[in-house]
């Protein structure tokens, strides 16, 4: 699993005009490959008296489902530029789809491309992106008297606590970094005075 990857900060569309033909650049998150058929689906459904839908998909913190569509257009100008933006931008989960509303002017596969690839470019500038980088889920299981202090110093630290549960002690759910386990472990020893129990879980993907 990479470190890290970049995503749409949100879903949005994005408009741009190239010898007055319309393109409409519509992107979203998507975690899943039938979450973002699901997208072009409905943009699809929008926009069904345009010329073209043409879509691309990157799914998978690898980028291991990629999948593209020219729709119609001639083969290699819409899909696959549109597919190389995401890539070049290191986009992963995230579906986008541009429609083209035909203005009478022929651009040629060259201006096709560059409208297509340059749709998905622009709008992932307009619309902004995010970061997520892999965590390590982790438990603290702390008694009541400590707690409070500890989830107060997690959080002022600037870690993430993602649940804190009451029972007979308090169990603290947190993400750190891998590379910051070991000093993580120190600290929380210091700071509990030996008393927490820290248990290393799976891994997960949260905002950088």
């Amino acid at each position: 699993m990479p470190d890290e990857y970049r995503t749409v900060a949100g879903a949005g569309v994005h408009e741009t005009e190239v010898n007055r033909s319309r393109f409409l650049c519509a992107l979203a998150p998507a975690a899943t490959e039938q979450e973002a058929q699901d997208f072009i689906a409905a943009v699809r459904r929008e926009h069904a008296d345009a010329s073209h839908n043409c879509w691309a998909y990157v799914i998978g913190a690898d980028a291991s489902v990629q999948k593209a569509s020219d729709d119609g257009e001639p083969g290699g100008t819409a899909g696959v530029p549109m597919l190389q933006m995401l890539l070049r931008r290191d986009m992963r989960y995230v579906v986008a789809v541009v429609t083209r509303y035909f203005g009478g002017v022929k651009l040629g596969a060259g201006g096709l491309i560059r409208a297509y690839g340059g749709a998905v470019g622009e709008a992932l500038d307009t619309l902004g992106t995010r970061t997520r980088r892999r965590y390590r889920l982790a438990t603290v299981t702390v008694d009541h008297q400590r707690a409070g202090k500890l989830e107060n110093d997690l959080r002022t630290g600037g870690r993430e606590v993602r649940d804190v549960r009451y029972g007979e002690a308090v169990t603290l759910e947190i993400a750190l970094p891998d590379a910051d386990v070991p000093a993580f472990r120190s600290w929380l020893a210091d700071a509990t005075a030996g008393t927490a129990r820290f248990e290393a879980g799976g891994e997960a993907y949260g905002d950088a």
